[in-house]
């Protein structure tokens, strides 16, 4: 197995840190070590301030791919956003000298040089270069059979697909293709591509939740009993934004939404208490009673 640099991004340990709980198990349970990344920062954020200065965007991430770098290893990425953002600046780098000439000026003056050394990945990339799915599948201890769930992709694991190449951008097949391994049933359903909205939030939560309700509403009629998502901003917008919301006949949706890794530590035999499962503003436990043998 191979060993990388971890990115928890800035999400995770500040407000979700029982998603980098259940992130650590399994990556320590399927034996892929893990460094911390010393010193890290945001990952420069690939909406707010690449949208009002791409060089500062550039810069800040930069300097996290370098601190990798100088380990030698490959990116672990935990976030979705700061996937598409470190992994777009790693390869936008590699490619233009100009842009590469310009970034490393100001990052001489932090003793740093970004060389394009190494790789940038998500969470499943690095279960499909170290495992596949078939090793996935012989790892699961308890197969999480009986349970009907909505996977959701996120618009940051798949684009800008020139430079990100996970999956079909238009009809992606390979989360839901983990997610399965684990014994579950992903079920299609209408709008699958449609974004979560935490992005729109900052500057319209009525729209923002809007998605939301339109995402869980197709979500729901198709019988879904839980959502499945791999960035936290999607699962912190689901999760604790169907709290604002009501379906039509006033009734809140209460579906439970789980970032993969804690399924995936489910399948492995890791108990709820273990994960931290109850610190989910949606409760899970109508969904765990399902699963009990």
């Amino acid at each position: 197995m191979g060993e990388y640099s971890l990115f928890t991004g800035c999400l995770i340990p500040f407000r979700l840190p029982h998603l980098e709980r259940a992130a650590r198990l399994a990556l320590n349970a399927l034996g892929i070590a893990v460094r911390d990344l010393e010193d890290a920062s945001c990952c420069g954020d690939p909406i707010v301030l690449r949208s009002i200065n791409e060089d500062t965007w550039l810069a800040v991430a930069a300097r996290n791919i370098c601190l990798a770098e100088e380990k030698g290893l490959n990116l672990l990425v935990l976030c979705n956003g700061c996937y598409e953002s470190l992994k777009t600046a790693n390869i936008m780098l590699k490619e233009n000298e100009r842009l590469r000439s310009s970034v490393n000026e100001v990052l001489s003056g932090l003793g740093l040089e970004f060389n394009g050394k190494i790789e940038v990945l998500n969470f499943l990339e690095v279960l499909d270069r170290e495992l596949g799915l078939n090793g996935v599948r012989r790892m699961v201890k308890y197969p999480l059979r009986g349970l009907h769930v909505a996977v959701h992709y996120g618009c940051h694991m798949l684009r800008p697909s020139e430079y990100l190449k996970f999956d079909d951008v238009y009809s992606p097949s390979v989360f839901d293709m983990y997610v399965e391994a684990l014994g579950l049933k992903s079920v299609p359903y209408l709008n699958r591509m449609l974004c979560c909205g935490a992005g729109l939030s900052i500057v319209d939560r009525e729209a923002s939740l809007k998605l939301v309700k339109e995402k869980l509403s197709a979500v729901k009629a198709a019988g879904a009993e839980a959502l499945v998502v791999l960035c936290p901003f999607c699962y912190q917008q689901y999760d604790l934004g169907q709290k604002s919301i009501k379906q039509p006949n006033g009734e809140r949706f209460n579906i439970p939404v789980f970032y993969y890794p804690e399924l995936l530590c489910l399948s492995l035999g890791y108990s709820p208490d273990e994960l931290g499962l109850k610190y989910h503003s949606t409760k899970v436990a109508p969904v765990l009673e399902k699963l009990a043998p």
